[in-house]
């Protein structure tokens, strides 16, 4: 008989609590223009605990130049889930899990979306920032 997993939390609300897209000048989007396709994104995860089991979460997406070109676009999304633990999870690493993995997994479809129609809608039209991101992956080399 299979047993059916049950999900941990709900996420109660998520929205895109800041976005930038910043590039100085014409002679920088045309440089940038060609560029891009080197640019790197990197990702961090915040949370904050509010009352009765509420966690804010923060998912932050960067994408930037990694080179010290003198032109450079910077990108930056912070996407913010609040979600509620189940009254029964107690144990600290799931909680972390569910805050570092489970959510993001959840969310990073949206998140991935809304930050490639960021990208288009600044200019660098058919920009995907590409590779999926492996959550699961990410939490357990954390502790190896």
């Amino acid at each position: 008989m299979k047993t059916i997993m049950t999900k941990k939390y709900k996420i109660l609300t998520k929205y895109i609590k800041d976005m930038s897209s910043e590039t100085p000048n014409l002679e920088t989007y045309l440089f940038v223009k060609e560029q891009i396709s080197k640019y790197s994104l990197n990702i961090d995860i915040q949370s904050k605990a509010l009352k009765d089991k509420h966690v804010e979460i923060n998912t932050t997406l960067k994408f930037g130049d990694k080179e010290n070109n003198d032109k450079k676009s910077y990108f930056e999304m912070v996407f913010s889930s609040v979600i509620k633990i189940n009254n029964e999870v107690n144990e600290k690493k799931d909680i972390e899990k569910i805050i570092l993995c489970d959510v993001q997994v959840e969310i990073y479809p949206e998140l991935k979306n809304s930050f490639e129609n960021m990208l288009n809608n600044s200019g660098y039209t058919d920009m995907k920032i590409g590779k999926e991101i492996n959550f699961e992956d990410l939490y357990n080399k954390r502790f190896n």
